[in-house]
């Protein structure tokens, strides 16, 4: 019987985060274990979470900072890597799986590897907003023959990258690839990470397997869009991506992320002040270069 430990990352969205345990209670395939990953959170989520510790099957984590997405999600991984479990389903703390949603994950993961062999390092949910439609900022990448398991009468479709909005991640993925960037706090850690797992074999996406993500407004992101309110959350990503780009892929692919900012922020009409923080940034990703850290090199 296949085991799988899933994984919250939660920070001060406790209302949410109830749906979120509801649906994972409601599961058609149990979760063998649920880790929720506290970011410090200030809203009385510690309280609510001091009330679920009497359950066996599940197990609070309380971070001393917010850590961030990124640090989160690794600290849930490497966690649910320790019990032992099969996979690691990992998600956000406004993700609500439908009943099916880790029953048919598994199983299209299992037909995948069927068809693709054993390198195939994860899969992941159609992500849909509140009102049924597409979660326009969820969409995997697809490889140039994405439909090769679908003509093979598979309900999957192969993918590069994907977000962290319900992901199911075998336990040999994460012992072989490591850990996300904890470092990189909120922002391209989940693109980092899957395209790391996808080197060899891409993963998939299911999809017969469903969640919600109750976010805010339905639309993708852009460097167009960047306000003085979302500025911060840009900054990070902005030096993410640089970092990735010259260290793992190269100084040409650097500058052309460059060069992709700079025509997008003068496109967009970014003030002039925000524009020149956010190119700092990506200059801040010659030196920002974190280290992959392994499940089996981390005491806990």
């Amino acid at each position: 019987m296949v085991t799988v430990a899933a994984v919250i990352v939660t920070f001060n969205r406790l209302e949410k985060l109830k749906s979120v345990i509801a649906a994972l209670q409601a599961q058609t395939l149990a979760p063998a274990t649920l880790l929720i990953i506290d970011n410090a959170s200030t809203d009385g989520t510690a309280d609510y979470l001091a009330g679920l510790r009497h359950d066996p099957r599940i197990d609070v984590v309380t971070m001393a900072t917010n850590t961030g997405g990124a640090g989160g999600f690794a600290e849930g991984m490497l966690r649910g890597y320790a019990t032992g479990a099969d996979h690691v389903w990992i998600m956000d703390d406004d993700c609500y799986p439908q009943p099916t949603a880790l029953e048919t994950l598994v199983r299209g993961f299992d037909e995948a590897v069927a068809e693709l062999g054993p390198d195939v390092p994860f899969a992941c949910s159609v992500v849909k907003f509140t009102d049924d439609s597409i979660c326009e900022m969820n969409n995997p990448v697809p490889t140039w023959d994405w439909g090769r398991l679908m003509v093979k009468g598979q309900r999957n479709v192969m993918v590069t990258a994907c977000s962290f909005v319900s992901v199911l991640i075998p336990r040999w993925a994460i012992a072989r690839y490591g850990l996300p960037y904890r470092d990189y706090f909120i922002w391209f850690d989940d693109r980092e990470y899957t395209l790391r797992l996808t080197k060899v074999c891409p993963g998939v996406q299911v999809l017969d397997s469903v969640v919600i993500h109750d976010m805010g407004d339905n639309r993708g992101v852009n460097f167009a869009m960047v306000d003085a309110k979302s500025l911060w959350k840009f900054e990070y990503g902005v030096r993410n991506e640089a970092s990735y780009q010259l260290h793992h892929r190269g100084l040409l692919y650097f500058l052309e992320f460059g060069a992709r900012l700079f025509v997008s922020l003068h496109r967009g009409r970014v003030p002039l002040r925000l524009r020149a923080r956010l190119l700092r940034k990506w200059l801040a990703g010659v030196t920002f270069n974190p280290s992959v850290e392994f499940p089996e090199q981390v005491a806990r």
